[in-house]
């Protein structure tokens, strides 16, 4: 990684707000003094922190784990997400890829269900083992090589003025916290992710296939990052619509706009509302094609 702050970056619009904001934030008397305390910035992850196509890296986990569950029982058949699996629907995965909050919710059911009763350690254990033999199908890379060099670079410029920074994602909460520590330099504790309630039964946290309060989409972001804070972010960053509440409760807002098919991908179904909403509200958008000059950690 550039030891010059912010070095993957391009000059440009974005960065320079970036700086400004950050500057400013950190400047007592300035307009745009932002307390120490109030300090907090939230990320989304799938598409913001690293790459989400063409599938989010944690589906093909829990997608495997619900197709032995139906092989084993083909009565599942008869309810989603089971129903597309049998069937092959790819628009109920697309929708699912899109984050769209009936599929997620369903799926999140279904995932609650499949692991209902698995010990917390076992749990982490078996996404361990999944992460370590993963691979991108276009780029051959593992999930740690998928995260963009820009946004890392992003957290270590936020953390020397004083930031505390967090992940909100609608994807499983305790699959990215297998991965946080090493890959973005994250405690445990700021992931905030979809999760399911716990149950302690002889010395162990057994999960349940309850989800632990709202799923983290839309307007669950902003709730779980109050919950888990108790202050709403300072600065925040997302890439489409189910991030547009978590981006509108902050100071300063960042969505990642994928316009770069050579390096990554360029898609825009999924965030339409989101563009939309940043040319309206003034926020900062980020072309991953003008913006960076390099895009993941794995590739120049």
């Amino acid at each position: 990684m550039s030891t010059t702050p912010l070095g993957s970056w391009n000059d440009g619009a974005a960065k320079r707000a970036i700086v400004e904001f950050v500057t400013s934030a950190a400047t007592e008397g300035t307009p745009g003094f932002v307390a120490p305390m109030d300090r907090i910035a939230v990320f989304d992850n799938d598409g913001t922190l690293w790459v989400e196509k063409p599938a989010p890296v944690q589906m093909p986990f829990v997608l495997g784990k619900l197709a032995a569950r139906l092989e084993t029982d083909p009565s599942l058949a008869d309810e989603q997400p089971y129903r597309a699996l049998a069937e092959r629907d790819e628009s109920y995965l697309r929708a699912l890829n899109d984050q769209d909050p009936d599929a997620v919710t369903s799926m999140v059911e279904a995932v609650g269900s499949a692991w209902e009763g698995t010990p917390f350690g076992e749990f982490e254990a078996e996404a361990t083992r999944y992460l370590a033999s993963w691979r991108h199908e276009r780029f051959g890379l593992p999930a740690t090589g998928l995260v963009y060099r820009p946004m890392l670079e992003l957290f270590d410029y936020l953390r020397a003025h004083g930031w505390r920074l967090f992940v909100c994602s609608g994807g499983g909460r305790d699959f990215m916290r297998v991965i946080c520590e090493d890959t973005w330099g994250l405690p445990r504790e700021n992931v905030i992710g979809s999760a399911p309630e716990f149950a302690y039964r002889d010395g162990e946290l057994i999960r349940q296939a309850v989800p632990h309060g709202p799923i983290t989409l839309g307007p669950g972001k902003p709730e779980d990052v109050l919950a888990r804070t108790g202050r709403l972010p300072g600065f925040a960053a997302g890439n489409d619509d189910v991030d547009v509440e978590l981006l509108r409760s902050a100071r300063f807002a960042l969505l990642v706009v994928h316009d770069d098919d050579v390096r990554e991908y360029a898609y825009q179904d999924s965030a339409l509302r989101a563009r939309a909403e940043a040319e309206r509200s003034g926020w900062t958008t980020v072309s991953v094609k003008n913006d960076w000059k390099t895009v993941t950690t794995g590739r120049p």
